[in-house]
C-alpha cells in the first residue's frame, strides 16, 4: 500500500490499483454453508454502489452519524469502506436514537427503527438475497444498491482527520484508523499478499482490524469465518490449507 494513503478508502483504492484481479474478502457462514469470495475489483464495486446509495439516495455528508448494527460478513465490510468513502463516521452498535442513519440486520431491525433518519435493512441472506417483505421502516440494500452506479466520487474531499468509526466507545479518524490497521498488520506479521483468517467479530476493534483493516493496509486479504465456532477443528485445518491461510485469528 502507498505511505499516502491516509483513509480505508485510500487504501481500498491502492489495493485496486496495484492488482484488481486478487481476491480481498472470502466469507464464510459456517451455520448456512455459504461462501463468497470478492476480488479486489468486485469488492471496490460493491463499495462504490453502496458509497453512491449512501450520498446520492439517503442524502448522507461528511460528519454524519451512521448506527452499524450488523455481525461480521462481507457486506458489513463494504458498508465500513462505503462510509469512508462518503467521509460517514460509522459506529459499531451504536444508538440509532443518537445516528444520522441505521443500517441494520435482521436481529437489531426493531431497534434501528429509533433512528429518526434513512433506514437500510440487510437480509445478509446468501448471495444477498432480498427480504420476502421490505421491512416495516426500511428500505431493503438488495433492492436499493443494484442500480447505482459503478464509479464514486464524494461530492467533497474526506478529511482523513474527521471522525472515520466508533467501536468500542473510542473514536477514531481515518489517519488514526490506517495508522493502527498498519501496526497490527506489522505486528501480526502481514506482509503483501499474506492471508488471514478471522473467526473473530466485528464488535470491537480487535476483530475489525484482523477482519478487515489490518489486510486491507497490509496489501494481503481476510477469509472471514462467521460462526465459525460451529466447525470442528479438522474441519478448520482443511479451511486453512485450502485458502492458503498463512496467518490465523480465531
Amino acid at each position: 500500500m502507498n505511505a499516502s494513503d491516509r483513509t480505508p478508502a485510500d487504501l481500498l483504492r491502492s489495493a485496486l490499483a496495484a492488482d484488481p484481479a486478487r481476491p480481498l474478502v472470502t466469507f464464510y457462514d459456517d451455520a448456512t454453508g455459504e461462501r463468497v469470495e470478492l476480488s479486489v475489483a468486485t469488492f471496490a464495486n460493491w463499495v462504490a454502489k453502496t458509497a453512491n446509495l449512501l450520498q446520492g439516495e439517503l442524502s448522507a455528508a461528511p460528519g454524519d452519524r451512521l448506527a452499524l448494527l450488523l455481525p461480521a460478513h462481507w457486506q458489513t465490510a463494504v458498508w465500513l469502506l462505503a462510509c469512508s468513502s462518503v467521509g460517514v463516521a460509522a459506529e459499531i452498535g451504536g444508538d440509532p436514537a443518537d445516528a444520522d442513519l441505521v443500517v441494520a440486520g435482521p436481529d437489531a431491525l426493531d431497534a434501528g427503527l429509533a433512528c429518526s433518519g434513512e433506514r437500510i435493512a440487510l437480509s445478509l441472506a446468501p448471495m444477498g438475497r432480498r427480504f420476502p417483505a421490505v421491512p416495516v421502516g426500511y428500505a431493503d440494500y438488495a433492492v436499493e444498491v443494484p442500480s447505482q452506479g459503478d464509479r464514486f466520487a464524494p461530492f467533497v474531499p474526506v478529511d482523513p482527520d474527521a471522525a472515520a468509526l466508533v467501536v468500542d466507545g473510542t473514536e477514531r479518524s481515518g489517519a488514526q484508523l490506517v495508522e493502527q490497521a498498519r501496526a497490527d498488520a506489522e505486528a501480526l506479521g502481514l506482509a503483501p499478499g499474506a492471508r488471514l483468517l478471522s473467526g473473530l467479530g466485528y464488535g470491537d476493534w480487535k476483530g475489525l482490524s484482523t477482519g478487515l483493516y489490518a489486510p486491507l493496509a497490509a496489501g494481503g486479504s481476510v477469509v472471514l469465518c462467521r460462526n465459525a465456532d460451529l466447525l470442528a477443528p479438522e474441519s478448520l485445518a482443511k479451511r486453512v490449507e485450502s485458502e492458503r491461510v498463512t496467518v490465523t485469528a480465531v
